[in-house]
């Protein structure tokens, strides 16, 4: 079978083909550990991230039963189905300016104020059950990218362990990851809001989620997080905006070869094209000779249809 057939021949195949035959060659199995970054990594992030859509949902409904909120960040943008507030707030964070993120992440925290873990996935698997693309059309679970799942699936058959790293919230993505990727809940690093453990006269007990944030798993948080929860350096890992410059840099040692890919979104026709947000990443890109993906030019396909 012709590996990676989703992806055009081409320089970027040609380095993942040549970087896992030399893997398999010279690195024993446990030390295969690859990395990837969600958002415009592995599924579509525009006009806005998916989690923003479900979060939006969230807001208006709670600014519905308390008028007095739409007429505040991010309320009222949830309230008046303003996507370009919440867009350009993740953008000019990832520009260094986290003014309208810090709004938004007070307003987050306290969403799902005491809800059991479990209810909160519940929630997230309706959502996924109902929602779609706002200009795609296509359920939100189809904007996945067929060429980065091939991917996944190529690097395991060769004994790669392969991880979710993404800045997005991790308890938004472990209902999904394993039916959209094949990746158990238990290889997803995210983003965290604090949790609580509560037990009852009957021998039982919750995780409930807190209005605080545990952690944000993004930019140089990331390496840190791969430490602790995988305990492994990366050899391979794939990412798309700035706030993946630190993990790409992080895959790898000097005396040893890693391939660090960046996803670029070149294809107006058939998903996006944009570059605000990574330019540090491309800049570091051309500077190291990582290897960048083009959407247009690498994918023969890119949900899969």
């Amino acid at each position: 079978m012709t590996p990676l057939a989703s992806w055009n021949d081409g320089s970027a195949k040609s380095a993942i083909v040549d970087f896992v035959d030399r893997v398999v060659r010279d690195v024993a199995p446990p030390e295969r550990v690859a990395v990837f970054d969600n958002d415009g990594t592995l599924w579509c992030e525009k006009p806005a991230y998916i989690q923003l859509d479900f979060l939006i949902r969230r807001l208006a409904a709670k600014a519905a039963a308390d008028p007095g909120l739409a007429r505040e960040q991010p309320y009222l943008a949830a309230s008046t189905a303003d996507l370009g507030w919440f867009g350009a707030a993740i953008t000019r964070h990832y520009q260094g300016d986290d003014t309208a993120l810090k709004v938004l992440a007070a307003a987050v925290m306290s969403l799902h104020e005491s809800m059991a873990v479990e209810d909160h996935a519940a929630l997230v698997s309706a959502f996924f059950a109902e929602a779609t693309h706002p200009t795609l059309g296509r359920p939100y679970r189809d904007c996945v990218y067929a060429p980065m799942v091939e991917l996944l699936r190529y690097l395991e058959d060769h004994q790669f362990s392969c991880y979710i790293v993404s800045g997005g919230a991790r308890d938004f993505m472990r209902p999904v990851t394993e039916a959209v990727y094949g990746i158990p809940p238990e290889r997803v690093v995210g983003s965290a809001q604090g949790l609580k453990f509560t037990g009852d006269s009957t021998g039982h007990g919750d995780l409930l989620i807190q209005p605080t944030l545990d952690v944000f798993d993004d930019g140089p948080e990331k390496p840190v997080r791969i430490w602790s929860r995988i305990g492994r350096r990366p050899i391979l890992s794939a990412g798309n905006s700035n706030g993946d410059d630190e993990m790409l840099m992080y895959s790898g040692r000097p005396d040893a070869s890693a391939l660090r890919l960046i996803v670029l979104h070149d294809d107006d026709d058939r998903e996006f094209s944009y570059t605000a947000g990574a330019e540090r990443l491309l800049e570091h890109a051309g500077a190291h000779g990582w290897t960048v993906v083009s959407m247009k030019n690498d994918w023969a396909t890119v949900f899969g249809d």
